[in-house]
């Protein structure tokens, strides 16, 4: 079965580490370790940054946590066999929200786009070979990060990050 501890410790990277920044254009406002607040505004977490506690030691677990409940459990990354399958579902879920990333990955391995990682789709996870999925992988998500900047072209400034992040998720 995949481990979330490796995978965390490769999506905290592309996040940015545990850095509290605001990036103009950026439809997340305020970010602290990958966690945007504009969609996460009940994360206990912005309590301890609002009072200043930046440094404190459980804002790690609280991040750590984060991840665990709203990305990774909602993957089923305990469930998926192939280490390199859950990680890259997992990670892009991060950048693009779990739905995208289910349903892009749904249509990788065959199983019906519907954004949720049922009994159906976790076995053709598990039955995939991981080296192909990841590639087919990387490639539908550039398709995707193109058409978002094809959209709206604001988000064209962040395009050669989410390709270099693809890119080391080939790795």
């Amino acid at each position: 079965m995949a481990d979330f501890n490796p995978a965390f410790d490769k999506m905290i990277v592309d996040e940015g580490g545990y850095v509290l920044h605001t990036i103009p254009g950026d439809t997340g406002g305020m970010t602290y370790a990958g966690i945007a607040r504009n969609p996460n505004p009940q994360w206990p977490g912005w309590n301890l940054i609002d009072n200043g506690a930046i440094d404190n030691p459980l804002l790690t677990g609280m991040v750590r946590n984060f991840y665990k409940v709203e990305f990774w459990d909602r993957v089923r990354g305990d469930e998926i066999t192939q280490q390199v399958v859950a990680e890259n579902i997992f990670n892009f879920g991060v950048n693009t929200g779990i739905k995208v990333a289910v349903k892009l990955a749904q249509l990788i391995v065959g199983a019906t786009p519907d954004g949720s990682v049922g009994d159906k789709t976790l076995q053709k996870f598990n039955t995939i070979d991981g080296e192909a999925f990841k590639k087919a992988y990387a490639l539908a998500k550039i398709t995707r990060y193109a058409d978002i900047c094809n959209k709206n072209r604001t988000q064209s400034k962040f395009l050669l990050g989410w390709i270099q992040r693809t890119l080391r998720g080939l790795k």
